[in-house]
């Protein structure tokens, strides 16, 4: 390997000290935490710190998973992905520091629309849905410092991984199964079988899965985020991943006046149940749907999203300042005691 030839030209020794401030929020797998990396002279970082849950923490696959997911996509630095800043052990415990996102996940966000009997605009759904592929298509490409390519290919594209900033910047987080050139064997199906409503067909039916799997998953994030439900969400899993597997994929337009005939287009490329008639990648599905809502010459930005999420989250008034940090820690903090009393 070409990387190890070079000799570094000095090497810094230093201890990473980290506080943990709150809960953020509990995965299957893990549980996240707002923390504060501290450096020297009372420099301090906010950061979000995942660690293994205790119950998976003797389970050797789950810490290969965990350490294999923070060592693939350490150098995955993009906009629209929630970037890792490093992994650390501390009491035999493994635990991951990452990016620090201020907002919220598509679940809570979609919950708040549900809450406030609001529709999310078109416009803005397919604008989510493009920055979700177009972190993934950096993702995808993405190869190690000798040129091979990684293939990374993240396997849990849904709600609860797509997080979007009070910025307005969406970033798809947790590639936790996003094992290069992976392969789902049973036991981690069992892991996974929770978020069963969005696998792709061959990932429900524990084939190989390439990137194609990945812009299954964004269609039925764009579906669900269009209808306001997800089409194949069943009573379980087992039912989810049957209506996968078997469900006749709808007319879109007649569910929804709002969708058009290229936009329900662009559903049935993405939703083939066969990999061969999708798009080939993130790119092609990042093309069409910024087409769609940019060939007018003018569609939604990041911006349009920030106000809208703000406004959604009663941060109207949330200009840049200290009013508006403590606002929306306030908020969140809210709204994980509220979640905790239900």
């Amino acid at each position: 390997m070409a990387h190890h030839q070079a000799m570094p030209l000095f090497e810094i020794q230093s201890e990473f000290r980290y506080e943990i401030v709150r809960k953020i929020f509990e995965g299957g797998m893990g549980i996240v935490f707002e923390g504060e990396q501290l450096g020297a002279q009372g420099f301090v970082k906010r950061v979000a710190i995942k660690i293994i849950r205790p119950n998976f923490a003797s389970q050797k696959m789950f810490i290969e998973n965990f350490i294999g997911e923070a060592k693939l996509v350490a150098d995955l630095i993009h906009t629209n992905i929630v970037q890792t800043y490093h992994l650390g052990e501390t009491k035999g415990v493994c635990f991951i520091c990452m990016e620090l996102i201020r907002g919220v996940n598509l679940e809570q966000f979609t919950r708040q629309l549900a809450d406030r009997k609001r529709r999310l605009p078109k416009e803005l759904a397919v604008f989510i849905t493009s920055r979700v592929a177009r972190g993934l298509a950096y993702a995808h490409a993405k190869s190690d410092k000798d040129g091979r390519a990684l293939g990374i290919v993240h396997r849990d594209v849904s709600f609860k991984n797509i997080m979007i900033a009070f910025e307005g910047d969406v970033k798809v987080t947790d590639f936790g199964i996003a094992k290069a050139r992976g392969f789902l064997t049973d036991q981690e199906g069992e892991v996974v079988a929770g978020k069963a409503d969005y696998m792709s067909p061959e990932q429900a039916d524990f084939q190989v899965t390439d990137r194609r799997s990945d812009i299954f998953s964004a269609g039925v994030v764009l579906a669900h985020l269009l209808l306001g439900k997800n089409i194949f969400k069943g009573a379980d899993a087992e039912e989810s991943r049957r209506r996968i597997l078997k469900m006749e994929i709808p007319d879109f337009r007649k569910a929804d006046s709002r969708i058009d005939e290229p936009l329900n287009r662009i559903l049935h490329r993405c939703l083939a149940r066969e990999p061969a008639n999708r798009y080939s990648n993130a790119d092609q599905l990042l093309y069409d749907l910024e087409y769609y809502i940019y060939h007018d010459g003018y569609g939604p930005t990041n911006e349009t999203l920030g106000k809208f999420t703000r406004e959604l989250f009663g941060q109207a008034q949330a200009a840049a300042g200290a009013a508006a940090d403590s606002l929306l820690e306030h908020t969140v903090r809210v709204h994980n005691k509220d979640k905790a009393r239900a």
